[in-house]
């Protein structure tokens, strides 16, 4: 059985594996993996504004208690709150419902480590074996069962952790900020924090009512927070996904900053502040050469990495970088988080354009990337990727675009997709290309 996918284990609500009695199974054979000692056991379970978070939150607090861990529930908070409240309060698990930026009907349980960390494959593997077998040999007995409490100032705290992570000597008084907190997790925290660093903060996206998550807003549907930022001549625009673990950027202008070209930034301004370590930045196969160039032109480096947070994380820890992240606006700055933080790398954006004193359409466009085109496709069963008529169409596209550019065909590892995605010189070739693959993917998946 396999349950774990690149980040946690995702699905529909109440549709295998995201069921109560899934979540159960988990929290039972997830506390079995982290009791160490005599200590009482704790774990912190937050969650996103997904309706069917009232029915995992319960049947993972159930499970944790069975073996004999206490529950601390903090309800909505961004996925890498859990990971600092981990580590904070000494707890031995961390857990967040979320399913990021899919919409409502899907949701999904991230793992963290007792040092904030999500959980190593290792660790997936053990749980997932646990759950096979149906056998707990932790069940505690009934005076050793844990007890579950909320904890009221969960929210504070991660308000002031976040504060801290910009600059003392500088403060966002004079600007106006729009932040669509894509009716999710950050919805009450994110705003708050740019409010108390003094910008005039415009919230959008923070009513959620269990279904709206992520529905034409936040970091995946922009279009409204451009509109507000020129209608309400705002400084600048932050958009956040389900989980608040990413972020996109919008300038005065109206102009999407994607993660690539905030990583440019964040890197560019940690460099010019002496405190880059590795020579340069971590990021995936989808991040534009454009960036590649750019970093290099001004003496540093860029390693790639699989798709998914995880492995860039992974390398960052083995070869020393503080910085990496995806184009879709997961960043991670490993000397405050264990995780990508949407708001965290928004301040370092914001702090990076008030040193500049200049608006963020002259300070923020570091480099023009190449022409991209990523478009996907879904599928039932088996992936279409080993068909022979799929491989055909990939090798005609490679044979095309010859040393001009580049092909990267992947499965999502959240969702049942291909994903096609082409870079090159010529706008129109790539486009071609990827309609060609798409068109040959959608026949053998039965779409065509």
């Amino acid at each position: 059985m396999k349950l774990f996918g690149t980040d946690g284990i995702r699905g529909t609500a109440n549709a295998h594996p995201m069921t109560a009695d899934i979540a159960l199974k988990v929290g039972m054979a997830a506390g079995q993996q982290f009791l160490r000692g005599d200590h009482r056991h704790r774990v912190v379970i937050a969650k996103d504004t997904r309706l069917s978070g009232y029915m995992i939150e319960p049947a993972l607090t159930a499970g944790f208690i069975a073996v004999g861990m206490d529950v601390v529930l903090v309800g909505p908070m961004p996925t890498p709150a859990v990971a600092m409240l981990v580590r904070s309060m000494r707890a031995d698990i961390g857990v967040m419902i979320s399913a990021s930026h899919n919409p409502y009907k899907d949701n999904g349980i991230k793992l963290f480590g007792p040092d904030g960390y999500k959980l190593s494959d290792e660790h997936e593997k053990a749980i997932e074996q646990l759950i096979a077998s149906n056998h707990y040999e932790a069940l505690a007995k009934p005076d050793k069962l844990g007890r579950a409490k909320r904890l009221d100032d969960a929210q504070g705290r991660y308000i002031e952790f976040a504060k801290s992570t910009f600059p003392k000597t500088l403060t966002l008084d004079g600007l106006t900020i729009v932040v669509d907190c894509a009716n999710g997790a950050g919805y009450h925290v994110g705003p708050l924090i740019l409010q108390e660093l003094g910008a005039k903060v415009i919230p959008i996206g923070v009513q959620p009512d269990g279904f709206n998550i992520n529905k034409d807003c936040g970091s995946t549907a922009p279009e409204q927070l451009c509109q507000t930022v020129l209608r309400e001549k705002a400084h600048i625009g932050i958009a956040l996904d389900g989980d608040a673990d990413r972020v996109i950027i919008c300038d005065e202008k109206g102009h999407i900053a994607d993660g690539d070209q905030l990583m440019a930034m964040i890197a560019t301004h940690c460099h010019e502040s002496g405190i880059l370590r590795g020579g340069g930045l971590v990021t995936t196969v989808m991040s534009n050469i454009g960036l590649e160039r750019y970093l290099h032109s001004i003496g540093l480096t860029m390693a790639r990495t699989k798709v998914g947070d995880r492995h860039v994380l992974e390398y960052m820890r083995t070869h020393g970088y503080n910085i990496g992240g995806e184009q879709s606006g997961h960043i991670i700055m490993s000397d405050y988080t264990t995780t990508g933080d949407g708001i965290i790398a928004a301040l370092q954006v914001l702090a990076y354009m008030q040193e500049s004193q200049k608006p963020l359409s002259m300070c923020g466009k570091l480099f023009t990337p190449l022409p991209q085109i990523l478009k996907n496709v879904p599928y039932k069963g088996t992936s279409p990727l080993a068909s022979a008529q799929v491989k055909q169409a990939i090798a005609s596209a490679e044979k095309a675009l010859g040393t001009s550019g580049r092909l990267l065909i992947r499965e999502s590892g959240t969702e049942p997709l291909i994903r096609v995605m082409a870079e090159g010189e010529d706008n129109a070739q790539i486009t071609h290309l990827v309609d060609d693959i798409c068109e040959s993917v959608r026949k053998v998946a039965g779409n065509g």
